[in-house]
């Protein structure tokens, strides 16, 4: 009787099928997945933008940061509401294709491909800078090798690697954290140094918040939260997604965004001054200023690691997971290949590795400036098309509009729309050219497999 009540709930915390026979490793917790999406943001990640946005901001980085989390948290809940509704690998690309239309679900896929494709190769680009200007002798070749080996290893092996590697590098990155904020509170609290004690400065300046602010500040938070998605790709290696991929997206958008406010308040509190900040260097600065060479070699080596290896780390992940998604639909070229599972390791072993080579190629041909354009088009693209899947198959399709609903399913993915589409409108003529152009690439794509766009994938053809 207690074997069989065992296997009654084992059984219903499976999610249904959609279509698809279950491969991958299920074994992913609630915190697993809050550990790895803080990993894919990295709690330190605005060390190595703070005196950029500084100035930007006229010291208010903390107040980018609560404007980031306000206007991110609408796609985070679109996020949510369609990893309840569809469990399944593949992040936007299944969402937008089971909630919206296939074949525009296989280009929202295609646009959130390069984002995640691009990303690893542009963090080793940056760690092996940060290396070798540490060790001039060694090339910046030899780093990245070293950290795309590393990743591709772990990743390959399996998912619960991966997951305990994750959680070591989060401790790593939190300890990190928490030396700085120690130094920063005896530096200004204790010794009396920068600005002495609390100040509501870094938090607001009534004489430069404006729309205008609020606008910039917007565009920079939101691309500095690129990350959080990556969740949903681990939907068929999580135990009971349903109720936690949703909830784990939300919570660590908030908990990184509250981790970034903490950082760069203490930061500003150290050096109030922001004008003469160096823009690469300026949380680095202010750690020397505040503990010294130990503090500032100690940070750097840690942003390294975070990068490097923590955040290509997740991002290689779930690349690889969107590639055997859309491959087992037969939609990439090369499908056979990308779709195929470790028989051992249950993984998507070819996507991964093949991500390893492609990072190899792109981090040392490709320039970052070119890199960080298809990145941020393809995400925001892919985030637009999203919010409107959420308003299409819950309000239009499904018919739900009570007041609650119209709340849900209305007004919060519209907004979502909205701020993503602002930020997206603000981009260069070339991002704008490199992304068009990526598209336009995978319109051809989408065409050839789908014989002229009238073939769904054998999983949506019941749906």
């Amino acid at each position: 009787m207690a074997q069989a009540q065992k296997t009654a709930g084992t059984t219903a915390q499976q999610p249904p099928s959609k279509g698809y026979k279950q491969e991958l490793n299920r074994v992913l917790t609630f915190k697993d997945l809050l550990i790895y999406g803080m990993i894919f943001m990295v709690p330190i990640a605005p060390m190595s933008v703070y005196g950029i946005v500084s100035k930007e901001s006229f010291g208010m980085v903390p107040l980018v940061y609560l404007v980031g989390i306000i206007a991110m948290v609408f796609t985070a809940l679109s996020y949510s509401r369609m990893s309840r509704e569809f469990p399944v690998a593949g992040s936007v690309y299944s969402y937008v294709q089971r909630g919206l239309n296939p074949h525009i679900g296989f280009l929202s896929g295609w646009m959130i491909l390069v984002d995640y494709i691009l990303a690893p190769a542009l963090l080793y680009a940056f760690s092996g800078l940060w290396l070798h200007s540490l060790a001039p002798s060694i090339p910046t070749f030899v780093w990245v090798l070293a950290f795309i080996a590393i990743n591709t290893i772990v990743n390959a092996i399996g998912i619960q690697m991966a997951a305990r590697a994750n959680f070591i590098l989060l401790g790593i990155e939190l300890i990190a954290l928490l030396v700085f904020i120690g130094y920063a509170l005896k530096f200004v609290f204790a010794d009396g140094m920068g600005a002495g004690g609390f100040s509501l400065t870094p938090l607001f300046q009534s004489e430069h918040v404006n729309i205008g602010f609020i606008a910039t500040a917007t565009s920079i938070a939101v691309l500095s939260f690129l990350g959080f998605d990556g969740i949903s790709t681990l939907s068929e290696e999580t135990k009971n997604p349903t109720r936690t991929v949703g909830k784990a997206t939300v919570a660590a958008l908030i908990i990184l965004g509250l981790i970034f406010m903490a950082e760069t308040y203490m930061a500003a509190l150290i050096h109030p001054a922001y004008k003469n900040l160096d823009p690469d260097m300026g949380f680095f600065d202010i750690a020397r200023e505040a503990g010294g060479s130990f503090l500032y070699y100690m940070l750097i080596i840690v942003n390294v690691l975070a990068s490097g290896i923590a955040n290509a780390l997740a991002a290689q992940s779930a690349i690889s997971r969107i590639l055997y998604s859309m491959s087992r639909d037969k939609l990439l070229p090369g499908s056979s290949f990308f779709g195929k599972i470790h028989p051992k390791y249950k993984t998507p072993f070819n996507a991964t590795l093949f991500v390893g080579v492609l990072s190899i190629i792109a981090a040392n041909f490709l320039s970052i400036e070119t890199i960080i354009k298809f990145v941020n088009f393809g995400a925001l693209t892919s985030f637009m098309l999203l919010n409107i899947t959420v308003f299409v198959y819950f309000y239009i399709k499904k018919k739900m509009r009570s007041f609650k609903d119209s709340i849900k399913y209305l007004m919060l993915p519209l907004v979502g729309f909205a701020i993503i589409a602002y930020v997206w409108s603000g981009f260069d003529k070339m991002t704008f050219l490199a992304g068009f152009s990526w598209l336009l690439i995978g319109i051809i794509v989408g065409a050839v497999k789908s014989k002229g766009y009238k073939v769904v994938p054998e999983a949506l053809k019941d749906m």
